[in-house]
């Protein structure tokens, strides 16, 4: 990566509160270090005292510890972690309103920052004056505002609402503004923290749209959100934060992994060895005792390069996909059939497994995903150290043409869940289960055009060719001739 590229460069990044428990502390530790000093200093010269420490009436705590990362042009990096893991103090770094304890932070270029709802803005104020005046504090001219105003205005669409005070306005209107501002003063680095989860569907679209045409335009985004699909799906890379100190950094994909697995639950335990001995062998995804005849070794994709996330009661020791017919393929039309076969050794007790797969589109879309606990099949069982679990996923490939990536994972759950299963609803089961492993770019694969009676059609536009039927009735008018005659 060139410096000329490095749009933000952070490097070993520390953030230091001083928490105190009463005001007096505070104004012991204003006071007293000073004194302290003082008579240190005249103890020294005199040759009476060894000088002492100075006294703290506080704690620390270190929002952030030695955090380091950079970011290039173009790019989008997405900044996870639960409420409390430093992504704020962070962000508020990088666009310049807190200084850091330790380290350094260059950044080369604009900002444009929505940390907070309205930041920037008088509540006394109506919009359109709000909008000169933010836009000011960001360094446009009044003249490059006034060239400005009515893209501004239509991108926010709050209508009359422009011209009233925006004390009036509703959370959603408020960050309709000041995202509009924000993203029309042609920044370098774009920082969004939460914001965009306010508005509504229409909105959140029409601002991941225009994030997109910045991204182009050579902009770097930096996105918080605790929604992993808008990192998977926006982001390129992530940085995951934990009580202050960087867990991971690397693809979106892979970092949204390990936020799950850094809050799963606790592992779930063996049951008396004269349960466990009771339980049958695990079955297969597809019913079947064995999981289905394994495909040839051309079909197995190489693992070496992938990396696997886990608890490290699992791992997967291959990949492959087939079509309908046995035989290796990364190459679809719509209509086809794909087949996708994984394994995993386990190498302690996990449970019930479940399998799992995830297909997304070029763009990070998730195009479909669904497991073995949703097909509603009772062929799962408990699963001890040293078994096999053999999956083998069958899909009708009715989606759109392009490109595909797809994701593999086991999951586990207790005997008790597992049974209770049917009156459990989607949040309470996914609560209670356990990420035993997961490669989150287990392969690719391209689907084109159907080939029909040997031509090549379009089946549908989208991403999902979605069932269902269509009629179509035509209420016939007069013939021309008919109404000639009634005149």
């Amino acid at each position: 990566m060139s410096s000329e590229e490095i749009v933000i460069d952070v490097h070993h990044v520390s953030k230091r509160y001083e928490i105190y428990k009463t005001p007096r502390d505070r104004l012991k530790q204003l006071v007293l270090p000073r004194l302290h000093h003082t008579l240190n200093r005249a103890g020294t010269a005199l040759r009476v005292a060894k000088p002492q420490p100075s006294p703290h009436f506080f704690r620390e705590f270190w929002a952030l510890k030695d955090i380091s990362f950079q970011v290039r042009r173009g790019e989008t990096l997405g900044i996870i972690g639960r409420n409390g893991s430093g992504k704020s103090t962070l962000l508020q770094i990088l666009a310049g309103t807190l200084a850091p304890t330790a380290g350094d932070v260059h950044v080369n270029g604009r900002v444009a920052a929505l940390l907070e709802l309205g930041s920037g803005f008088n509540p006394e104020f109506s919009g359109r004056d709000n909008v000169f005046l933010n836009g000011r504090i960001l360094g446009l001219t009044q003249r490059e505002i006034e060239e400005r105003y009515d893209q501004i205005v239509e991108f926010a669409d709050i209508g009359e609402f422009i011209d009233q005070p925006v004390m009036t306005y509703s959370s959603g209107m408020f960050v309709r503004l000041a995202f509009a501002v924000q993203a029309h003063i042609d920044a370098s680095i774009i920082i969004i923290d939460e914001a965009l989860a306010v508005g509504d569907v229409f909105f959140r679209k029409k601002c991941y749209t225009r994030l997109e045409q910045l991204r182009d335009a050579g902009s770097a985004i930096l996105l918080v959100s605790h929604a992993m699909p808008d990192i998977e799906q926006y982001c390129e890379r992530a940085v995951l934060l934990d009580h202050g100190t960087m867990k991971f950094i690397g693809p979106s994909s892979e970092a949204a992994k390990h936020y799950y697995l850094m809050h799963q639950a606790p592992a779930i335990s063996a049951p008396r060895p004269a349960t466990a001995s009771a339980l049958p062998r695990t079955n297969g995804l597809d019913g079947s005792a064995e999981g289905g005849e394994r495909p040839s070794a051309a079909a197995f994709i190489d693992l070496s390069d992938r990396s696997q996330i886990g608890d490290g009661s699992a791992r997967c020791v291959g990949v492959a996909l087939c079509n309908e017919a046995g035989d290796p393929c990364n190459s679809f039309r719509q209509g086809d059939v794909a087949v996708f076969y994984y394994e995993f050794e386990v190498t302690r007790y996990i449970g019930v497994p479940i399998c799992g797969l995830v297909i997304q589109n070029e763009r990070g879309t998730l195009v479909h995903g669904k497991n073995s606990w949703q097909f509603e099949n009772d062929v799962a069982v408990t699963t001890n150290a040293g078994s096999t679990i053999l999956c083998k996923y069958e899909i009708k490939l009715d989606i759109g043409p392009g490109e595909y990536v797809f994701e593999i994972g086991l999951a586990s759950v207790s005997e008790e869940a597992w049974a209770a299963r049917n009156t459990m609803s989607h949040e309470e089961m996914s609560a209670r289960h356990i990420r035993n492993c997961h490669i989150a770019n287990a392969g690719s694969f391209s689907v084109g055009l159907a080939m029909i009676d040997g031509v090549a059609k379009l089946t549908h536009h989208g991403i999902a060719n979605l069932a269902g039927d269509m009629s179509v009735t035509v209420e016939q008018s007069q013939p021309l001739s008919a109404q000639s005659a009634g005149h």
